[in-house]
């Protein structure tokens, strides 16, 4: 049994002869580009890449800075000191209610 498969097709011929692959290979960059100058202000200066980004979060280096110092306090200072004694007949907890 033979099994069927799709017919191979030839490339298109094209009639005006003109092959747009060829074309841009040949062109390639221009030797004088007229907009260069114009354009160079984007990358320089206050306008570089990392300028641009670290203008992207104003405020996140003083705000990672105080919530540390925060952490830093509260693991310090804030420590909590009551004891929950559970059980005893009579005895009352941290809030004053009897258990």
């Amino acid at each position: 049994m033979f099994q069927l498969t799709r017919p191979r097709w030839a490339p298109k011929t094209n009639l005006s002869g003109f092959d747009p692959q060829k074309f841009a290979a040949a062109s390639g960059q221009p030797a004088n580009d007229p907009w260069k100058r114009a354009e160079a202000w984007r990358y320089q200066g206050m306008f570089t890449r990392w300028n641009r980004f670290k203008g992207a979060f104003p405020g996140l280096g003083i705000a990672t800075v105080a919530f540390g110092v925060y952490l830093a306090y509260e693991a310090v200072f804030l420590k909590d000191e009551h004891t929950h004694h559970v059980g005893g007949h009579g005895e009352k907890d941290s809030h004053g209610i009897a258990t």
